[in-house]
This record gives C-alpha cells, sequence and structure tokens, in this order.
C-alpha cells in the first residue's frame, strides 16, 4: 500500500523562553532528530536542520523573522540533512569537511536508518528513501569550544565535546541554565560505535557535562530533562 504525501511534516511544540520544538513528524520517532528553535531580540538560532526533507523556512513561519543561524551541533544526516536551505551555517572545524562534500558514509546515512519504515508519509510525491541524499552546506562560521553566539537578549556558548562525533558540540545559556546537547546526551541509548566515534574521549566529554549548573537540557532526540536526570545518564553510562 502506497503513503500518503503528508500536508503538514512538521509539528512544533512551544517551551518557555523562547524555545519552540520543530520535528519532522512523519519521521520515525527513533529516528527524527529534534529541531530546536531559539527566539532573540536581534537574532535567532536554529539548532540542528532535521533530514531536509521540505523546506524549514518556508513551511515554519516563525523562521523568517529575524536574521537566523542555523547552527549543525554534528553532519550525521538526521541533525544536518537541512542545513543547506539556510544561508549562515555554522559547525565544528572538525566536521566542516564533511557537510561539505557530504555522502552517505560520512553522514551515517548508510547504517540501516534511511529504510521505508523510517516514514509514516512521504514528504513529496516520487520520494523513494533509497534516494535520499545529505546536500552539500559549506560552513559560512566555523565555530570552536569558547566561541559564543549573541541573539541581543540572550548569550550561548560552544562547547565542544567530542566522542559521539569528533565535531560534536553544544551550546549553554549561563543565564538561564540551559544546554542543547545535540547527540552528545539524551535520553535513551548513546552510540558510541560509529565510524568516527571515541569512547575515551566521550567520556570526558560527558563527565565535563556534570560540572555545569543547569536546569534544563534540550537533548538532540526524545524528551527534555533536568540536571538530576543527566546526572543519571552520565552516570549510568560512565559505569559501564
Amino acid at each position: 500500500m502506497s503513503k500518503p504525501v503528508a500536508l503538514d511534516w512538521y509539528e512544533t511544540i512551544p517551551f518557555t523562553d523562547g524555545v519552540t520544538l520543530i520535528r519532522e513528524k512523519h519521521v520515525a520517532p527513533w529516528l527524527r532528530c529534534n529541531i530546536w528553535h531559539v527566539k532573540g531580540r536581534d537574532s535567532d538560532l536554529i539548532v540542528d536542520t532535521g533530514m531536509g526533507l521540505r523546506p524549514l523556512t518556508a513551511e515554519i513561519a516563525a523562521l523568517t523573522e529575524r536574521p537566523l543561524s542555523a547552527v549543525m551541533t554534528h553532519s550525521h544526516f538526521d541533525h544536518a540533512g537541512g542545513l543547506h536551505q539556510f544561508s549562515h551555517r555554522c559547525g565544528h572545524a572538525l566536521e566542516a569537511d564533511i557537510i561539505k562534500s557530504p555522502t552517505e558514509q560520512n553522514t551515517v546515512a548508510d547504517i540501516g536508518y534511511v529504510i521505508a519504515e523510517t516514514f509514516t508519509a512521504l514528504p513529496y510525491a516520487g520520494f523513494k528513501h533509497t534516494d535520499y541524499t545529505v546536500k552539500p552546506a559549506p560552513l559560512t562560521r566555523v565555530i570552536e569550544d569558547g566561541d559564543v553566539f549573541d541573539l541581543g537578549d540572550r548569550v550561548f556558548k560552544v562547547m565542544h565535546l567530542p566522542g559521539h562525533s569528533p565535531g560534536s558540540i553544544a551550546l549553554y545559556e549561563g543565564a538561564s541554565e540551559t544546554l542543547f546537547s545535540g547527540d552528545v546526551l539524551y535520553d535513551g541509548e548513546l552510540l558510541d560505535e560509529l565510524y568516527h566515534s571515541d569512547k575515551t574521549i566521550y567520556r570526558e566529554s560527558l563527565a565535563r557535562l556534570k560540572e555545569l549548573p543547569l536546569r534544563t537540557v534540550h537533548a538532540g532526540h526524545f524528551k527534555s530533562f533536568d540536571r538530576p536526570r543527566l546526572i543519571n545518564l552520565v552516570d549510568t553510562y560512565l559505569a559501564i
């Protein structure tokens, strides 16, 4: 039985503090990336961009109100597939070459997640999961540990936290004690055996998170959580 073309590919879920969760609602929950929109006084952030199967800026009207920077927490297909849609594209230097010249292999789109069962509807007529590719998106700003994104009324600091991938980053706002963690940490099984993962460095990155004053963690997958849950997740991983 053929699947319908989705009329509503994205759904939005507002949080407090000008944060909105955007999800590709027809991508399976076990895969879909959390796309975070953060509003500032002078400019906005998009933290990760999903698979890029439909144009975010055309379908989410709120994304066109202010200057917008799209931040890639890492270059895996489910997080960086839509980066090419944005004119201001930010990511860590260690994964700049990947997103500049993406392949199925270097974006891990070849490890069995992009299958027919991944999608409950089609993003457009004629879509075939076997044709999915990440489009090149050369970075316009290379970010490093300690860099900041100043939105006018709020400031986010870049934390380079390798291990899941060499250029994995998180964004931390000290004033609200909020962390956008990408795939460094989420409330699920952490992946540390991908082609460019490093378990030893990953442990160091996770230990670093335990030192942060935190109220809220908005992760790259699944639900958001608080500092006690972060401590539990990190300690459970480190104990293995």
